[in-house]
């Protein structure tokens, strides 16, 4: 689980670093280059905490979130700290 767990968490911040430099773009210059750069890696972000996710012997919950966009690297991370493996 361990590995799984760096995998989410280094997915799940470059998920949310990703979109916040992508609604940026949007709420001031909107250069296409940047939307055409940057939409790509957060898609693989987002797919990469998803696989991440189910990869490991994560809880159901954490599951489902994962599969929520832009936050659910971030909301699936904290579900896996939250709840106790055995």
């Amino acid at each position: 689980m361990r590995g799984e767990l760096r995998l989410l968490r280094a997915a799940a911040i470059v998920e949310a670093a990703s979109l916040l430099v992508l609604l940026v773009n949007l709420a001031t210059v909107h250069w296409e280059p940047v939307a055409s750069a940057t939409g790509p890696i957060h898609g693989c972000a987002y797919l990469l905490a998803i696989a991440a996710t189910w990869a490991g012997p994560a809880p159901t919950r954490a599951r489902l979130v994962a599969l929520i966009p832009a936050v659910g690297g971030l909301l699936a991370l904290r579900e896996t700290r939250r709840t106790p493996t055995t």
